[in-house]
């Protein structure tokens, strides 16, 4: 093995493993975990900047100390010491011990001694290691923490490296703490003694703040000096000193790090030294820390005394490989090469393109990046070789479907590359539908999956551009982003790849629905829908004239004009002059809150309210869809474009976005005129093909509930069959039917009996009566549901029908409201989850067989399709529509789709 420097590293352990705990805790719900809920934020963490200290600080021996969890002599002494702090959460425990795993793996001391704390331990290696190492032997600390700078000696010899909030390692030596803190490193003990230390509980002396401290010990030196230079002091400072003496001398001792912990030593246990290959495989395997591996197989061969590679005296070098420079293609001979090179390979190519805009038909293309092995990148210059150029050299390989193709967004840059004329088929594989299907409630940009598989910081486009343009930017720069973003794409492959295969339900989930799902939607997007400009801009009118009729009405009921869109003028209205409950709003800095759930609470509290609440409803309407769906048109199809977000809900729904047109409202009149305003081509018929109670149905197939089952199996319909087992009577009103729907729903999303009583129009003890009487009836949905309970907190995830999952982490620590309303959507999660699923499968085996002359799918909403189809067409396919939609899932009743054409939206309804 290549000679290392001489020196020592010593790890304040705790400090890096909170520290990285807590910043993936806060930047991330749940922190990092693994596809199957292991906890990894301290594991990553802690590995990340160990690895980065190697790299900057090679070393021979290395050492890292913990924390016990007993009490140390600091506890025993004052019984508020860290009293203040959280207690630890079970998931950085479980977290810590695999850790302790790791390092033991890798051959790396971990040190522990009961009543001591670690930067006692660390205090105790450097003192003796003065007596035990050569001299010019440099010690090097690693911590996030201040105290340890006490243990910095004048020379060189004794350095901390200080870790701030933004993992940014600083070395840290005399003159450095005396920068910082005002005082030398020798007086830190007594500084603290001083101004105290509130992290740690340490009081020291009311009314001394850091900058005094640093002042008294500048003028005398030390804090005995200090003590006994008090009646040369005057004023606030002589009085807080004199009532303080004591809880300076205490504090002095609480902060003095101990040097004379009783450790027995072995030097040699500290030097790096091989390592057995297969256990740390299996452990980066099990906390899948996949991008490691080629590193970690690095550093074994050369410190385990095999062969090493040309390169292995930098064993220390664990940050990842910074993407190679891609080869600029910019003639015509270079493109020929290129095009030649990869027509010959079998293996697959990642791509990325680099474009002025977001609409794909609008974008102009600046730049193709293409990556074919880690150290192959190109960039194709699109706008200095024309596109014509370009398409006729490479439009035969993206046309290819025998030729793979891994694109980060496929669903984008198939568009871009379909508005220039190519088609692209082969897509086999998309990181960001791969880190979806892996964990949904993840970041799947690439940007976050460069960093948290590869440990690779990527530019952003904002740092490209610079405020500018992308035309402005060199074509280099362009080249390195677009190439580096393309070797991302490549290098996340097999990583992404791996963590599928080793699920196969998430890689069939991934392989047969999400991935084909994005040429669906893609189609979809690309094909747009019509809207009535014509009947929009008359409703707008409409709306304009009611909203000013109900101005009239609620100035003339307060009694005075003002702005209806102000809330803080609203809330002096109701909570001054009509002095409204209180308790029922809350303060917000502008004033009193009149939010929606405000105003519900109101409702009865005076007629103006409703009156609010019917205002806001129809201005939102205006405003969100009347006024804003016509300047959506785009110029060149004359219809509307919305983008379908396939990797944002963790149910795994989709939504829409510019427009969103999950959310259009359907319960009032006027809403439903929205939907009057969407309409086919000309000639042509818009259908609606919509599943029925899909949810109560797949509630009825995950939890075996015969009567549901036999109910749904015989044609009944549901919510009377509900009320009838309920009420126990045979002739059902329709206020029944109505009390059996809201209970039915709501017992899928977890309605208790006051928020059913309030849905209902019930009281709450006839509230309770119903969902106690639900319970008893359908026993095995009851249990279904508590089965589901104990599955996501013993687990901590729970599945679709399909093998999609959700996660819940955080259940075995949470406790009273916070982990009712987790438990809730756990029992939720696989009946929604899986009805998206559903008509996922559905998209996906429909849209093939969708003749595009006689009809095409226009927009998925929640669990219903519209299509667009040719008159000719419709009997025949719309037989063919219900019979593929009913088809999709085989599950123990029956499928019902209820299906209609009409000349627009609501129409077809």
């Amino acid at each position: 093995m290549g000679e290392l420097p001489p020196g020592l590293l010593l790890i304040d352990g705790h400090s890096l493993a909170y520290r990285a705990y807590y910043a993936f805790a806060h930047s991330r719900e749940g922190g990092l975990r693994t596809s199957t809920g292991i906890p990894t934020s301290v594991c990553f963490g802690f590995l990340k900047v160990l690895l980065e200290v190697l790299t900057q600080f090679p070393c021979s021996h290395v050492a890292v100390a913990f924390d016990t969890r007993q009490p140390t002599f600091r506890h025993e002494a004052d019984a508020a010491y860290k009293a203040g702090r959280a207690e630890t959460p079970e998931d950085f425990l479980v977290d810590l011990n695999n850790l302790y795993r790791l390092l033991q793996a890798l051959g790396i001391p971990v040190l522990m001694a009961p009543g001591y704390e670690a930067d006692d331990i660390l205090g105790t290696l450097v003192e003796q290691a003065k007596e035990a190492l050569p001299a010019g032997f440099p010690v090097r600390i690693l911590s996030g923490d201040q105290d340890l700078f006490q243990l910095i000696e004048a020379g060189e010899r004794v350095t901390v490296l200080h870790l701030n909030s933004k993992d940014k390692i600083t070395p840290f030596q005399a003159a450095d703490v005396k920068a910082k803190l005002g005082v030398w490193p020798w007086q830190v003990v007594d500084y603290k003694a001083l101004c105290g230390d509130s992290s740690d509980n340490i009081p020291g002396v009311k009314g001394i703040g850091p900058k005094r401290a640093a002042e008294l010990l500048n003028q005398f030196q030390t804090l005995d000096q200090v003590i006994a230079g008090i009646p040369k002091l005057k004023g606030a400072v002589q009085k807080a000193l004199q009532g303080g003496i004591e809880a300076a001398r205490h504090s002095q001792f609480m902060a003095q790090i101990r040097r004379d912990v009783p450790l027995e030593l072995d030097w040699q246990q500290m030097a790096l030294r091989g390592f057995a290959l297969e256990p740390v495989l299996a452990l980066f395997q099990e906390l899948e820390f996949q991008s490691l591996m080629q590193q970690v197989e690095k550093v074994h061969r050369t410190l385990g005394g095999l062969p090493p590679e040309a390169d292995a005296d930098l064993w220390f070098d664990f940050s990842a490989d910074p993407p190679p420079l891609p080869r600029l293609i910019r003639d015509p001979q270079a493109l020929g090469e290129l095009a030649a090179t990869l027509l010959a390979l079998e293996t697959p190519v990642a791509w990325d393109t680099e474009t002025t805009s977001l609409d794909p038909r609008q974008a102009e293309l600046v730049g193709i990046g293409c990556c074919w092995h880690p150290q192959q990148v190109a960039y194709i210059d699109v706008q200095q070789l024309g596109w014509e150029q370009v398409a006729t050299a490479l439009g035969d390989y993206w046309r290819d479907p025998r030729r793979g193709k891994i694109m980060q967004n496929g669903k984008f840059d198939r568009a871009v590359l379909r508005a220039h004329g190519v088609e692209v088929e082969g897509l086999i594989f998309d990181p960001m539908l791969a880190s979806y299907v892996l964990d949904p409630e993840a970041n799947h940009g690439l940007k976050d999956l460069a960093q948290r598989y590869l440990q690779l910081s990527l530019d952003s486009y904002q740092d490209l551009v610079k405020g500018g343009s992308l035309q402005a930017v060199p074509v280099e720069a362009i080249a390195a982003y677009c190439g580096a973003d393309a070797w991302a794409t490549y290098q996340l492959y097999p990583i992404l790849s791996r963590a599928l295969g080793e699920q196969p339900k998430l890689q069939a989930l991934f392989a047969d629905v999400e991935l084909p799902l994005s040429r669906v939607l893609l189609d979809m997007e690309w094909q747009g829908i019509c809207v009535d400009r014509d009947f929009l801009e008359h409703l707008s009118r409409t709306l304009e004239q009611e909203l000013a009729q109900l101005e009239v009405q609620i100035y003339e009921l307060v009694g005075e004009r003002f702005n209806l869109n102000s809330p803080k003028q609203l809330g002096v209205i109701l909570f001054e002059k009509l002095a409204l409950p209180r308790q029922k709003t809350r303060k917000t800095s502008s004033g009193y809150s009149t939010d929606a759930t405000v105003l519900e609470k109101l409702h009865d509290d005076h007629p103006v309210i409703p009156l609010l609440l019917h205002y806001r409803t129809l201005s939102k309407l205006k405003s969100t869809y009347v006024d804003a769906l016509p300047s959506l048109i785009h110029p060149q199809t004359g219809r509307i474009h919305t983008d379908f977000n396939q990797t944002v809900t963790a149910t795994g729904r989709l939504s829409s976005s510019h427009p969103n047109l999950q959310n259009i409202p359907i319960r009032t009149a006027f809403s439903r005129q929205i939907r009057q305003a969407f309409i086919p081509q000309e000639g042509w018929l818009l259908v609606s093909a919509d599943y029925s109670q899909i949810e109560l149905r797949i509630l009825a197939h995950l939890s075996g509930e015969p009567t549901l089952i036999a109910g749904f199996q015989n044609g009944e319909d549901i919510h009377t069959l509900t009320a009838q087992v309920l009420l126990n009577k045979t002739e059902i009103t329709p206020e029944e039917r109505r009390l059996a729907k809201t209970i039915n729903y709501g017992v899928i999303y977890g309605m208790g009996a006051q928020r059913f009583a309030r849905s209902a129009g019930v009281s709450y003890t006839e509230a309770k009566d119903f969902i106690d009487k639900f319970n008893r009836q359908y026993r095995q949905v009851f249990e279904y549901m508590k089965s589901i309970e104990a599955q996501a907190e013993a687990q901590g995830y729970v599945e679709t029908i399909l093998g999609r999952r959700r996660y819940f982490p955080h259940l075995k620590t949470l406790s009273g409201y916070r982990k009712q309303a987790e438990l809730r959507a756990a029992v939720n999660a696989p009946i929604q989850g899986s009805a998206s699923d559903l008509i996922k499968v559905a998209m996906v085996n429909l849209h093939p067989q969708l003749p595009p002359d006689q009809a095409h799918l226009l927009l998925q909403v929640h669990d219903e399709l519209v299509l667009e189809v040719s008159p000719q067409a419709w009997p025949a396919l719309g037989d063919r529509i219900r019979r593929t939609m009913e088809t999709a899932l085989s599950l123990r009743v029956p499928l019902q789709v209820d299906i209609q054409a009409g000349h627009n939206w609501q129409e077809a309804k």
